[in-house]
């Protein structure tokens, strides 16, 4: 373990498991705080939407099962923080600031192909989350077979030559991710929101945001106060709260 690793953090590295975000509710209501969840080999892993995400021996799965405070749509805006610490995480074990980029609502892209994905799951208990996990797969060593219609998958040893276990790349992930969480609890949303549009994938340019009903086209314009996306379509500027999103 890091010597920086953040204090009253767990951390727990299983052998193996079906899906670390699994692994988190299972174990949430026996945890005395905050905890990494990091598996060595993950057999069901799972993306939006009930996705398959394929996970390689070799590349880093793991999830950051929490209690956090608030209702349910703020608890929410730690995807935002998730994806900065691994943008942060990113940039120092590659010193490569101008290689990475964020792509709403919840991937990592390197070189301009997806590199990371990020999946919240949580319990809740009337108004109030039970517990949220902050699923988290990254290619470290190993790109999955190209889906149809969807980014490049690329790793971080084909783009960049570097090759880091799972273990040494949670060492530097969990204290940024202890960084820009006190971030959030402490200055509020609006300077994550800011730092994140300062690495957003596209922003100002033509994407497509398909929802399960519609699709829209249009111009980038950034996320609002509630993580939502803002485009500048023909018809007006519209905010879509989820959606996949094309370039």
């Amino acid at each position: 373990m890091s010597n920086s690793w953040p204090e009253g953090v767990g951390r727990r590295v299983l052998p193996e498991t079906d899906s670390t975000n699994a692994e988190a509710a299972r174990m949430a209501s026996g945890l005395g705080g905050p905890c990494w969840i990091l598996a060595l080999r993950q057999t069901q892993g799972r993306g939006r939407r009930g996705r398959d995400w394929r996970d390689p021996v070799g590349n880093f799965a793991a999830t950051y099962v929490t209690r956090p405070g608030g209702p349910p749509d703020q608890v929410a805006l730690r995807s935002f923080v998730a994806a900065l610490a691994l943008h942060e995480a990113l940039v120092t074990v590659t010193a490569r600031p101008e290689s990475f980029a964020l792509k709403w609502p919840n991937d990592v892209l390197l070189n301009g192909g997806k590199l990371a994905g990020i999946l919240l799951e949580s319990v809740g208990q009337g108004a109030q989350v039970g517990h949220l996990a902050i699923g988290i797969g990254v290619n470290l060593l190993h790109a999955p077979d190209p889906e149809q219609g969807a980014l490049r998958p690329v790793s971080l040893m084909s783009e960049t030559g570097i090759a880091m276990s799972p273990e040494e790349f949670l060492d530097v992930l969990a204290p940024a991710y202890a960084k820009w969480e006190h971030q959030l609890v402490t200055y509020g949303f609006a300077s994550i929101r800011q730092a994140w549009m300062n690495s957003a994938a596209r922003l100002g340019e033509c994407i497509v945001a398909r929802t399960v009903t519609d699709s829209h086209e249009g111009t980038f314009e950034g996320i609002d106060a509630t993580g939502a996306l803002m485009l500048r379509t023909a018809q007006g500027r519209r905010t879509i709260p989820a959606a996949d999103v094309f370039f």
